[in-house]
């Protein structure tokens, strides 16, 4: 998403659906910050030998284990200016959708993050039940680009502006 204020601009994401593990943290999410969490179980896999990277993500939907998984270089590398990864990982702000009126706009911080080349990837995952049947399209489709960042710590000022 890009927002225009004044003569700023301001990238930013909004998310479709934010899957957290704890249901205590979905709730304060979506009472508190009038974000739209969900709580559903979820697990990871990481192996890392000295020439390669496995990273797999799971979540569970209606009894079946959905992933992600990518097999990557070991090196890390500088996102390339205008490339794909900059696009999508340079976001500042984030966006909620509070009500059909008002969005609320909050400041993300974190370093540039490094990017690893991606050797081979594999997705099984039900769209419809995750996303909803305008997304069930995607349970057919194969993905125009598979990237993976390092990724840091990540600060938020939660202090929100309403537009």
């Amino acid at each position: 998403m890009k927002r225009v204020e004044g003569e700023t601009i301001k990238r930013g994401v909004v998310f479709i659906n934010e899957t957290v593990p704890y249901k205590l943290v979905a709730w304060l999410a979506n009472k508190l910050y009038k974000e739209h969490y969900i709580a559903i179980p979820t697990k990871n896999q990481i192996e890392v030998t000295p020439l390669s990277r496995s990273v797999k993500y799971l979540w569970k939907t209606n009894e079946y284990w959905n992933h992600i998984a990518v097999n990557t270089a070991i090196e890390k590398e500088a996102m390339l200016p205008g490339s794909m990864e900059e696009f999508i990982f340079e976001h500042y702000f984030g966006y909620t959708k509070v009500n059909d009126r008002i969005s609320q706009e909050y400041e993300v911080n974190h370093p540039r993050w490094l990017v690893n080349k991606v050797i081979d990837y594999s997705i099984h995952c039900d769209f419809t039940a995750m996303y909803g049947k305008d997304f069930s399209f995607l349970n057919t489709q194969s993905p125009d680009s598979v990237i993976i960042a390092e990724g840091s710590p990540v600060t938020v000022k939660w202090k929100r502006n309403s537009f």
